[in-house]
């Protein structure tokens, strides 16, 4: 692993214009932009709907002179919340509106990474695939889908690997907040994070849907009803790192159309992760990231 050194960290709020409307976009940075050596990796979070937090263990990087710069997509978290938006306000396009005027803020939208964790990976790749930003370097799928109907099976056979209780509880969703609360920590001991006990961190995103002061807006919406990108993943051109965990939602049959798909890409798969490779094989992560970040393409 490079020598780790403390890297400055910056956190604020970016206003973002929208369809007459302007909202506000939170950030943190972890590194110098202004004075870097290298390009930014930008952190996508998952969800829809839940916040950087739980993607933290990424921000290693930038002690290794790699500044990040996480932000908590709107609806979300320290993010504008929009309550009131008819579900159709909430589209892919929307986010990626909202990433692209965050590159622009901080002017970095010539030479740029970015690291997409789950719904974060759908959002990047619909990025690259509808937008072909020029200033993209490198794209990191880590624990993603390129289709919701794989991601749907994998959650359905994994559920059943769960007693009676918890299977009930998942299924019943907020209809009983506490059960579902609970079967939902459950599910995510075993395939969402083995890190035990959970991380702070972790929980706090996921609480930022399904916790007691939670806000579902996002999550709810049906941003990604019969989505896939399967049929489009020939588009991507940038290099790509396809990432899983062995106990991972995004099992090998989730995540292999990438590998199938994209021109060039690598995968590889932690044997000891689930969804959240970053946290339960840190310091392996970080320097498989490291390395394919700063290998010359």
């Amino acid at each position: 692993m490079a020598t780790l050194t403390k890297a400055p960290v910056v956190e604020g709020h970016i206003p973002f214009a929208y369809q007459g409307e302007t909202y506000e976009t939170y950030y943190k940075v972890y590194g110098d932009l202004a004075n870097r050596t290298q390009s930014p990796l930008v952190a996508l979070h998952g969800g829809p709907g839940l916040s950087h937090d739980a993607l933290l263990p990424i921000s290693d990087l930038a002690g290794t002179s790699i500044p990040v710069i996480f932000y908590d997509q709107i609806g979300n978290a320290r993010s504008t919340h929009l309550k009131d938006k008819p579900p159709t306000f909430w589209t892919i396009d929307l986010f990626i509106d909202e990433l692209e005027n965050l590159l622009k803020h901080f002017g970095v939208q010539d030479g740029f990474h970015v690291l997409g964790h789950s719904w974060g990976g759908i959002l990047g790749c619909e990025f690259e695939v509808r937008r072909q930003p020029r200033g993209l370097q490198k794209l990191i799928l880590a624990d993603s889908l390129p289709a919701i109907d794989l991601w749907n099976a994998s959650n359905a056979q994994l559920v059943q690997t769960f007693p009676k209780e918890v299977q009930e509880g998942l299924m019943g969703g907020m209809k009983d907040p506490k059960a579902f609360q609970g079967a939902l920590r459950e599910f995510h001991a075993h395939y969402g994070c083995l890190v035990k006990p959970l991380p702070a961190e972790f929980i706090y995103s996921l609480d930022q849907v399904f916790g007691e002061n939670g806000d579902p807006t996002v999550a709810s919406a049906p941003i990604l009803k019969d989505w896939t990108i399967i049929d489009r993943l020939h588009l991507v051109r940038a290099p790509t790192f396809v990432i899983n965990g062995r106990k991972d939602i995004s099992q090998d049959f989730v995540v292999a159309p990438f590998f199938e798909g994209i021109s060039k890409v690598k995968w590889v798969t932690f044997e000891n992760s689930s969804h959240t490779p970053f946290w339960e094989e840190r310091e392996r992560f970080m320097q498989l990231v490291r390395d394919f970040l700063e290998l010359k393409v």
